[in-house]
Parts: C-alpha cells; structure tokens; sequence
C-alpha cells in the first residue's frame, strides 16, 4: 500500500514537472547544415533530456557488451570455485565416512580447480595416511610445512603418520616442532607431556602442568589433580634417598588434594621413620574420614613401630567403629583381630559382610578365622573355594593391569594417572592369584623409609 502510494506521488510529480516545462515561454533557434528550428523553450529542454536518456542507454548498453568477456571470465571461475569447494567439502565427508579412495580423487580434483587452497593438499594427505600411502602422504604434508597456516596440520598428521609406523621418536620429535609452532597446541602438548611422564621427568613435567591455562573449573581441577599426582611421584621416587624433599612434594600434593590417598601414605611414612607419629596418625585419621581406604588403616595400625598386634588393634579401634560401617574397615579391624588372635572380634567384624555377596578378601580371612579358631579344616577349606568363585575386591588397576601399589603412570599405555582405587574387571599379570585383603602382618611392620634417611 504504502509502495503504491509512492508511485503515484511520483508519477504526479513527474507529470507536473512535464507540463510545467512545455509550458514554459520562449523560443530556442537552432541552425544546422542549413536547417534552421525554433522549438518552445520547454520543448527543446524535454527533447534534451530524452536524447541524454537515449545516449546513457547506448552507452550503458556497449559497455556491456564490451565487459561481456570479462564477466563471463568471471562467471566461469567463480563456477570452477564453487566446483573445487564442493569437490572438498565432498572430499572430507568421504574421508570421515571411510571411503578414502573417494576422498583422495575428490582431493585432486579440488586441488586443479583451488591450486592455491591448501586445504586440499591437506585432505589428499589424510586420505594417503588413510589408505597406507606412507610416503605420498609424508611428501603431502612436508610440503605443507612451509606454509604457515597449514604447518601445524601437517605436523599433526606427521605424528599421526609416525604413531601410525610405531615411530615414537619420530612422532615425539613432531610434537615438540608443533608445541614450538603453537604453545597451545593440545595434542602436541599432551604428547610431549606423555613422554615426560613416561621418563619420569617430572620437574619438566609440572612445569609444563605450571603454565597451562584452566579457564572453567573443571580445567582447574583437571590441572590441580594432574600436579597432585606429579608431586606425588616426585615423593614416591626419593622417598628413600631424599625423605624431607619426599615428604615436601607429598605435602604439596595434599594442598591440592586434600584426600590423594598415595600422597597421604609416603607423607605418614616419612613422619613414622622421623619419629613424629602423632603427625603420621593424625594425618592418617583424616584421611581414613575422608576415603576408607584399607592401605590407610593397614599403616594407622603400624604407625609405631615395635607395637603388639594386641595394641594394634587397639589402636585400629579409635578409628573403626563397631559395626564397621564398611567392608574395607571390617577386613582391616579383622585382619588386625586375627593377628592378635581375638578371633570373636574378628568374627564380629566380618559379620555383616559374611553373607552371599561375600568378596574374595572376606571369604579368605574367614577360612583363617575358621582354621585358627577351631582348626576346622571343612569350613576352612568351604570359604576358599568360595573365595575363588567370589567377587574381586578393590585394588590399584590401570589398563587390566593390577597393581600391589599405586604407581603415577601405566606401565601399559604411559598415561599418567591411570591408576584407579576399584575392582578389577581382569586378571592381573603381575598378580595371578586373587587378592586376599591389604595384609597387617602379625610381626613385621610395612615397608616404611630407611629411618637412616630422616634427616
């Protein structure tokens, strides 16, 4: 409505300015070639304006003619453009489809209508890397190294290429290229970070863990745990050759996870063999609140040396209550109890988690309890074979592998802080036979630091 409206205006507009220039006065005298006019003045003025009309419409109309190649010059690379572009989009939804014979034609055929896009080259590259062409590929990606918006691609797929041929050298010596090229980098970082830990160069590696960035909280905390468990293995490695620089990194670890179970331990062994036990034990406490961890009740018992089993499971009595409210604290209170042949507290302990659901740990200690007590060899012999068909308890895995301690690192993979507090869902090759409970030796303390080395 309002556009019609417009359009009227206008037309009114032009009409009057039409009529008001016919109807102006005078005469124009034009004489040529022996012609002589005297059009009305607004004649004259409305023939002029339609003649500049005319010429502007001729003119426009031989340059468009004139400009006709070159357009259609144009038209045909910006067709051939949207050819190559399609031909790479097609060409990496290929790829990822797992078709990369299709991937790599698309590829070439990108590259003759983009010979300057270098996504295309890059594509042709992965598609090479995809069907085993090792040396196509490499020849592809080193290419692209000299440009700098592609070298941190190819040096990505180079490592891709190396990890490929079981070339860690080679795909490590990438990596630390592409960290060079961007600090940034993830993977470039995370593989170098890889092969620190792998080394156990740990002071390069919570350098590396230092200066990274954690922008939400859950990097934070990601970042928090990772330098935990470094420091953890800085004390876990001089422990015994350097006990205070030990027990510095376990203390350190602790600041920032307050409940880091490894770190907690080489911290309480350190204060044991330094004489400081009610440092040991009070620090043993808390984290016993905070995880029920049974390695943590096996050393609050031995936390002096020298003592009794009778005292020990005195002493395990001020953190586990009776009933015990887990399975962790009744095999510790019982595997204590049995060491001091209480074996009515030993029973009690292990009461409430007797039953069908019974693990491995349990049903073990309570042959001993079945054969110590009553020398009933039957019932003893009845709770091991259940504890062969029963199910696992909770111990130190990483990758299937189950491990007696913690360990900062997989021996499988190298990955770093892979070891995890839970039930083994696969033998172990270090330990074939089935665990029986975290063990308190009725005479031998645990394994604690050289007390040669406390100072």
């Amino acid at each position: 409505m309002i556009r019609l409206a417009f359009w009227i205006i206008g037309s009114l507009v032009v009409a009057a300015l039409a009529a008001w220039l016919m109807g102006l006065e005078g005469t124009l005298t034009l004489e040529a070639a022996g012609y002589r006019m005297q059009p009305r003045l607004g004649t004259a003025v409305f023939m002029f304006i339609v003649l500049a009309v005319v010429v502007i419409a001729l003119w426009a109309l031989v340059r468009r003619i004139l400009a006709a190649p070159r357009h259609m010059a144009r038209r045909n690379r910006e067709k051939r453009r949207q050819q190559g572009v399609d031909a790479l989009s097609d060409g990496f939804v290929a790829l990822q489809a797992g078709d990369p014979a299709r991937a790599r034609a698309l590829a070439r055929d990108a590259q003759a209508r983009l010979p300057d896009n270098a996504a295309a080259r890059l594509l042709e590259a992965r598609a090479d890397l995809a069907l085993g062409d090792m040396p196509a590929a490499r020849e592809h990606y080193r290419a692209l190294i000299a440009n700098e918006k592609t070298a941190l691609a190819a040096l990505a797929g180079l490592y891709d290429q190396a990890r490929a041929q079981h070339r860690p050298d080679a795909a490590l010596t990438f990596a630390r290229k592409a960290l060079a090229l961007a600090p940034q980098s993830g993977w470039a970082a995370d593989a170098v970070f890889d092969d620190l830990a792998r080394r156990g160069q740990w002071a390069e590696a919570v350098a590396m863990v230092n200066v990274e960035l954690a922008a939400n909280r859950e990097e934070r905390a990601r970042k928090r745990r990772r330098q935990a468990v470094i420091e953890t293995a800085r004390a876990r490695e001089t422990e015994t050759s350097n006990p205070l620089s030990a027990l510095d990194h376990a203390l350190t670890a602790l600041r920032l996870l307050p409940d880091f179970v490894p770190a907690a331990l080489i911290a309480a062994r350190i204060h044991i063999n330094r004489g400081e036990t009610r440092k040991a034990m009070s620090l043993l406490r808390r984290i016993w609140r905070a995880t029920g961890h049974p390695d943590v009740a096996a050393l609050y018992a031995h936390a002096q040396p020298g003592a009794s089993a009778v005292d020990r499971l005195r002493r395990l009595g001020e953190i586990i209550e009776m009933p015990p409210p887990h399975r962790a604290a009744g095999m510790a209170l019982a595997r204590a109890a049995i060491d001091a042949y209480d074996w009515q507290s030993a029973r009690l302990a292990l009461a409430p988690f007797a039953g069908s659901d019974a693990t491995q740990g349990v049903a073990s200690l309570m042959a001993e309890i079945e054969e110590g007590e009553t020398g009933d060899q039957g019932k003893a012999r009845e709770w091991l074979a259940r504890a062969v068909r029963a199910p696992r308890d909770p111990a130190w895995t990483a990758d299937g592998l189950v491990s007696d301690e913690w360990e900062p690192v997989s021996p499988v993979t190298g990955k770093l802080d892979a070891f995890e507090w839970k039930v083994p869902v696969t033998l172990s090759a270090r330990n074939p036979a089935p665990p029986a409970v975290a063990q308190l030796p009725a005479e031998a303390p645990l394994p604690l630091a050289p007390a040669a080395n406390a100072t």
